[in-house]
């Protein structure tokens, strides 16, 4: 039974949907995940999923698991472990009529599919003038809060986001999760689907049994409030709407925007809660020099600058390599750096 989700948009927050309990069940976003490309490869046999361990073992995140035994091995492919062939091989069969999932085990193992994705995946459109479009999906578990060793915490999304030609999603909560990522593989571009492995299995929530699709490049107001906007997506959305409640028993009421889609940016969403609230605090983990908050504030000032009260604060990581497991709590925002923030704002 599929179930039409509730429109999107400001006033539909992402914990807020209409769901009847019947056609729901509490998935992890993990989960999530996985019921979006089983559904998918059921509707659609031009959907494949390849990638490093995706099939027997089901994902080093177990993302994947039970798919090779649905679908088979010629539709979920485990590929030798070069990242490069990946993205190459998903370029080949998206401009031949396929639709390729690809996973990239963590964000800081992309590296050396870069050169496939900048020079190719992103600039095919525009190089055959639209004769040839690529609907594939790259997947990549990205971020901290698990305490991995080097190159597994990675937070570079601003890399993709300086890169022309890429739709880039990152979901904050099951329901998101799988309604983006349907949505992101029926799209006829290349999407960058980045998925906080912090909240994999962090807390569950209702999700349709059925197939449905959210909007890309349509944020969401995941806490109304009228004091102060917060703006953040994927696991941080968490962290602030912690920080909301913290304020809320102080009296101030936060407005917490996902944005779920860094690219297309929302920017209606965003300015029209910041013109609301007259002030504004940016969170994300990614370090911040040139991370995607210093291109939220300038929008922000070109565009709410006569109705803000306060300068826009940000929280986000330190410009330094992502620390080992032992300091990584030092590096990562938390509910408190959030409210200091917002304390900052409100003091101006």
């Amino acid at each position: 039974m599929t179930t039409k989700p509730a429109p999107s948009g400001r006033s539909d927050g992402p914990h807020l949907h209409a769901v009847s309990p019947s056609a729901t069940e509490r998935l992890t976003l993990a989960q999530a995940v996985r019921d979006a490309m089983r559904d998918e490869m059921a509707r659609d046999p031009r959907v494949v999923v390849l990638g490093e361990d995706v099939g027997i073992d089901g994902g080093v995140f177990r993302a994947t698991e039970g798919l090779i035994e649905q679908f088979g091995p010629e539709r979920v492919i485990d590929t030798p472990l070069a990242e490069s062939a990946i993205i190459g091989m998903s370029i080949g069969m998206a401009a031949t009529g396929m639709r390729p999932v690809a996973e990239i085990q963590f964000m800081g193992f992309v590296y050396p599919a870069i050169n496939q994705l900048f020079a190719h995946a992103a600039r095919l459109r525009n190089r055959t003038r639209g004769r040839l479009h690529l609907p594939m999906v790259v997947r990549m578990p990205y971020g901290g809060g698990i305490h991995p060793p080097e190159h597994h915490s990675e937070s570079y999304e601003a890399l993709f986001l300086n890169t022309p030609g890429f739709k880039v999603v990152v979901p904050s909560n099951p329901y998101d999760a799988k309604g983006l990522l349907i949505a992101a593989i029926r799209d006829e571009d290349p999407v960058l689907f980045l998925e906080p492995k912090r909240i994999y299995r962090a807390f569950r929530d209702q999700v349709p049994t059925g197939a449905y699709t959210l909007p890309i490049g349509e944020a969401a107001v995941a806490r109304p409030g009228s004091d102060v906007t917060i703006i953040s997506w994927g696991a941080m959305v968490r962290v602030c709407l912690d920080a909301a409640e913290v304020l809320a028993h102080r009296g101030v009421a936060a407005e917490v925007v996902d944005l779920r889609t860094l690219n297309p940016f929302d920017r209606p969403t965003v300015i029209a809660s910041v013109v609301k609230t007259g002030r504004a605090v940016v969170v994300h983990e990614a370090p911040r020099t040139n991370g995607f908050g210093a291109e939220v504030v300038a929008q922000i000032n070109e565009h709410a600058l006569l109705q803000l009260e306060a300068p826009v604060q940000r929280v986000a990581g330190f410009d330094i390599v992502f620390p080992l497991a032992q300091n990584e709590k030092l590096y990562l925002p938390t509910r408190e750096r959030v409210v200091k923030a917002v304390d900052t704002a409100l003091s101006f």
